[in-house]
């Protein structure tokens, strides 16, 4: 997963968007820190949300 946020953004949402049903199932499908990605989003302004299933 990349470490850059703007990059882990992007890889994040393109999982989300083709992938998987939700950010958890992502998270436990790659062995994933969700609270770290969480963190490491939320630190440019970008925040889950469950009903778009991303980071907006």
């Amino acid at each position: 997963m990349p470490k850059e946020p703007m990059m882990l953004l992007s890889y994040i949402n393109t999982q989300l968007r083709d992938f998987y049903p939700d950010f958890q199932s992502l998270c436990n499908d790659k062995g994933a820190d969700a609270e770290m990605i969480v963190q490491k989003l939320r630190s440019i302004d970008y925040e889950y949300d469950a009903n778009l299933n991303r980071f907006v």
